[in-house]
């Protein structure tokens, strides 16, 4: 055979091209997302010493904020399955900018459980939304990989978001700035995103790279209803599941998020703002364990996605349980342990999310990533005043031991779901 017969056509590159134009770009916008919800944990010591809030309450307001967003990925996923995920993705960013900057004239209990609430739901209409459109441009034998990049994206606003909020300790400047100015970043991603990204490769002349989606998208004798997605969905015991082992890493992953800087801030966070630069170790293992958790369940576990949850999730719950072990002061080493619990509980999600497509086809990506988003921050929420229970009554270190007991039982979980 010529090498001739063997290149790729130019219809192929073109749509190599595109395909990866729309990833990128949907990686790019979610890049900005968590600026406006993760920047909660290094508001929280200021909460309490200016507005006289304990570990408790502030936890309901953390979680009841993450429960907004699971109540939100439950609909907003079936949503992008109707509607695509371009038009969401992009309200979801401007509607989150309006919610968090009302957020930061809270001065009560209430007045800032509100609005971070309506930011919740806000921010679901960024990621299952924005899962579906990749699962249109991806094929299933891509798709972790491809939802490691996405989670890439994710992870580095992790890591965007720590370090503005840092920088913003460091200025001086009061905690309601820790809300305004991160946020501002969102605004403008969000309105570019919506005239860079199309839903469909139909839309653009190329054929789905789905076979089971071709020839036609949302029309004809093929498309399910809105009950029907959810009946197929909510129908898949194997799915059920993995929601479920999902529910508790992502117990475990917010545990981290939420509570890591309180824990190394401390009360005394004013009189040592740099003290925070540790904490940023935590979400620069998290984007770079996204990133290689997609490519170790394609290529590593040819597409099986219960291995690679079980060994990063049980590597987490080792490297948790080290952090407990740890002196508070002793900075270098627990800027390695808390990068390798972030590598290991955040890597294995790109293996959950590719999940959803695999067990339930990629016509119901949406539905189903919303589903299992819904599973995941229900269990974040409940770490909320549970772990900040945990922490007020037997010390800020057993947090640690608390997110170790999540890792494990994920463990236990995913073992029910073969492939």
């Amino acid at each position: 055979m010529s090498q001739q017969n063997i290149a790729p056509s130019a219809t192929e590159l073109e749509f190599r091209r595109t395909q990866w134009r729309m990833l990128l770009a949907t990686m790019f916008c979610y890049l900005f997302y968590y600026t406006g919800r993760q920047n909660w944990g290094f508001v929280v010591p200021a909460l309490e010493e200016d507005l006289g809030l304990n570990k408790i309450q502030l936890g309901w307001i953390g979680g009841v904020m993450l429960a907004a967003y699971g109540c939100g990925q439950f609909i907003n996923g079936n949503l992008g399955d109707k509607f695509g995920g371009r038009i969401l993705v992009s309200l979801g960013a401007i509607t989150s900018v309006v919610c968090v900057w009302a957020t930061s004239f809270g001065h009560s209990f209430w007045t800032l459980l509100i609005p971070w609430t309506l930011n919740g739901y806000a921010q679901s209409l960024g990621w299952a939304p924005g899962s579906r459109l990749i699962s249109n441009w991806w094929g299933p034998h891509e798709r972790a990989k491809a939802f490691g990049v996405y989670m890439f994206g994710a992870g580095m606003s992790g890591v965007l978001t720590f370090a503005l909020c840092i920088s913003i300790l460091q200025a001086g400047l009061s905690w309601p700035w820790l809300f305004r100015l991160p946020v501002l970043l969102l605004f403008v991603v969000g309105v570019v995103y919506f005239f860079i990204a199309r839903d469909h490769p139909e839309e653009l002349g190329f054929a789905s790279p789905n076979p089971e989606t071709a020839p036609c998208v949302r029309t004809g004798p093929v498309e399910e209803t809105t009950v029907q997605r959810y009946m197929a969905t909510l129908g898949n015991w194997r799915f059920l599941v993995a929601c479920l082992a999902m529910g508790f890493e992502s117990m475990a992953r917010y545990g981290l998020i939420m509570w890591v800087p309180v824990y190394y801030l401390g009360k005394d966070w004013k009189s040592d703002p740099s003290s925070a630069w540790v904490t940023l170790a935590l979400p620069v293992g998290m984007a770079l364990g996204a990133l290689v958790g997609g490519q170790l369940s394609d290529r590593v576990f040819h597409s099986n996605r219960g291995k690679p949850i079980i060994l990063m999730m049980s590597l987490a719950a080792a490297f948790s349980i080290a952090i407990y072990f740890v002196p508070h002061h002793q900075w270098t080493l627990a800027l390695g342990l808390l990068f390798l619990a972030g590598f290991f509980v955040y890597g294995p999600q790109a293996s959950f999310w590719a999940l959803c497509p695999d067990l339930l086809g990629p016509k119901r990506a949406g539905t189903g990533v919303g589903v299992m988003d819904a599973s995941a921050y229900g269990f974040a929420a409940v770490q909320g005043p549970l772990f900040g229970l945990v922490m007020k009554e037997w010390g800020d270190p057993a947090l640690f031991v608390a997110i170790a007991a999540a890792c494990g039982l994920c463990v236990l979980t995913i073992l029910f779901v073969r492939r």
